[in-house]
């Protein structure tokens, strides 16, 4: 089985609370570690949730990746 990286998934967030700094919004909840750590060791099983992010493709005008025209 492939481990699922939290941080490429479309379902995991960041949170202000120091105490539970990382959530899952596909099970609803926060934890301290990474959320699919706490799923596996809850149920045994990988997250079943796990869906990629779409990643946005760079704007790339004239070799520059930066979304700032700097033409005079």
């Amino acid at each position: 089985m492939k481990k699922v990286n939290c941080f490429r998934c479309q379902y995991f967030r960041t949170t202000w609370n120091a105490n539970f700094p990382r959530a899952c919004e596909a099970y609803g909840f926060k934890t301290k570690e990474i959320p699919s750590a706490l799923v596996l060791k809850s149920t045994g099983t990988e997250c079943m949730q796990f869906v990629e992010k779409s990643r946005k493709k760079k704007n790339l005008v004239s070799g520059n990746p930066s979304n700032i025209d700097f033409r005079l």
